[in-house]
């Protein structure tokens, strides 16, 4: 990784100011005394919350944005022919990845590093509360707003540095580690690993990253990752998980309306045996129980009181866009959730029927990316089988040329037909609140899912109903 040389007097401009990751690491930065401004094409809370704080946002790329910049951080989302970069060429700025610049911004704390392909962010977020719990003061970099900060990010005092490390793009390892969490390993972001193979050696070089005075805490339950354990040559590795091999094993789990109980049994270090009880969690679904499993690990492995995480868990106050109840019409819910892979969809929905096991429930499905949906579209097909009806919004393509190969009703059969459910095609916003209007009855549970338009959908329904 090459050492980036920050000075105090640098103009850092952040070409995509907008997304998640871009607008927290330019909070933090701008906390620390740099001076940050940024261009995004769209306006978003993102934008906004970097001008409450003071940063200076241009709307739209332009040569004229960056005249006054030392250093670029583009956004793995910019394109190569992008006007602000091609010109910073030229001017021989230096050009840096997000990720570059948030590893040499946090290489002298100590880091909590946590990826996988879902469930990073809940993870992130949960440590993240019982760190701060424990009056640690971490430095905080999410993927998702945290609802008890209001924010993403978070510049902290103390010694320790959570970050959540996105493995789309292979720039989760950049990072120095210290301590690491690796949730699941499944077949996402092919476009960029070209294939299965090339996505498990990048986790491999992330696990043998950690070094010899940390822990890689590793879910067993993952079939994929258990698989990639044989290769990994490092000794400092604990595994969580319901498997009976799990070194921090989940048993006895409950749901309830508003949260989920489990236990906890593990062999402390000095292999006495160890059995937390009742830890309840202000979560819905197995993927949030290890989720919380995956927290609690790596917490007692620092050091944290058992008190102050059943504690933390029991108060969290979730992670937007993860299952956030947007609004109430009567006795119908609303929901809003960040799923867009069949193995969120699944685990969402899984999680809901476990509680709800007489309410209908409504998907509203914005299908993500054609790449995706084309690798994975007999996923797709099965994992609505918990949802009583799919409203299949048109595809958003993420920045991916159309493919005309792609068809929504295509698409929509193959989902009726594997999971056995309703499919209704909505073409547009309009024909979402029409459906409503006219078909909503009682009792039923509505869920936005997707990563695209779906949460502005969702949330402008409230004015509607």
């Amino acid at each position: 990784m090459r050492k980036i040389n920050l000075g105090q007097k640098e103009v850092i401009h952040f070409v995509g100011i907008g997304g998640i990751g871009m607008s927290g690491l330019a909070q933090i930065m701008n906390n620390m005394g740099f001076k940050i401004q940024g261009s995004d094409n769209n306006k978003n809370k993102n934008t906004l919350s970097c001008v409450k704080r003071g940063i200076k946002v241009f709307f739209g790329h332009s040569k004229k944005n960056i005249k006054n910049s030392t250093i670029l951080v583009k956004s793995s989302a910019i394109k190569k022919n992008n006007v602000e970069l091609k010109f910073a060429k030229s001017k021989k700025i230096p050009i840096y990845s997000r990720a570059e610049v948030l590893a040499d911004v946090v290489s002298l704390k100590k880091n909590i590093i946590i990826t996988g392909s879902h469930g990073k962010t809940t993870t992130t977020s949960l440590v993240s509360k019982i760190l701060s719990d424990q009056k640690l003061d971490p430095t905080i970099v999410n993927g998702g707003v945290i609802n008890s900060l209001n924010s993403n990010a978070k510049l902290g005092r103390g010694e320790w540095a959570i970050l959540e490390a996105d493995e789309s793009d292979g720039s989760f390892l950049k990072f120095p580690i210290n301590y690491s969490i690796v949730t699941n390993i499944d077949h996402e972001h092919v476009d960029y690993y070209k294939n299965f193979k090339n996505l498990e050696n990048s986790f491999i070089k992330f696990i043998e990253k950690t070094p010899p005075t940390g822990k890689s805490i590793i879910c067993i339950d993952s079939q994929n990752l258990k698989r990639v354990l044989g290769k990994i040559k490092n000794k400092n590795i604990l595994t969580y998980g319901l498997s009976s091999n799990a070194d921090y094993q989940i048993s006895n789990i409950r749901y309830n309306v508003d949260y989920s109980i489990f236990d906890l049994s593990y062999k402390n270090i000095n292999k006495k045996n160890k059995n937390i009880k009742n830890i309840k969690l202000k979560l819905l679904g197995r993927h949030n129980v290890l989720n919380a499993a995956a927290a609690i690990t790596v917490c007692l492995n620092i050091g944290v009181s058992q008190n102050i995480i059943k504690k933390s868990l029991k108060n969290f106050s979730g992670v937007q866009r993860r299952m956030t109840k947007i609004f109430k019409k009567g006795k119908n819910d609303f929901y809003d959730d960040y799923a867009h892979h069949p193995t969120e969809i699944k685990s969402i929905l899984d999680g809901v029927k476990n509680v709800y096991r007489t309410r209908k429930i409504i998907s509203v499905f914005e299908p993500h990316r054609y790449s995706r949906v084309f690798s994975l579209k007999n996923e797709f097909a099965n994992s609505f089988t918990k949802s009583n009806l799919v409203l299949l919004c048109p595809l958003y393509a993420a920045g991916e040329k159309k493919n005309l190969k792609f068809s929504s009703i295509k698409f929509a059969k193959l989902i009726s037909k594997f999971s056995k459910t309703q499919v209704i095609i909505i073409k547009n916003f309009e024909e979402i609140k029409k459906y409503f209007k006219k078909n909503l009855t009682s009792d039923e549970i509505i869920i936005g899912m997707g990563a695209g338009l779906i949460s502005k959908y969702m949330r402008g329904l409230k004015a509607e109903l």
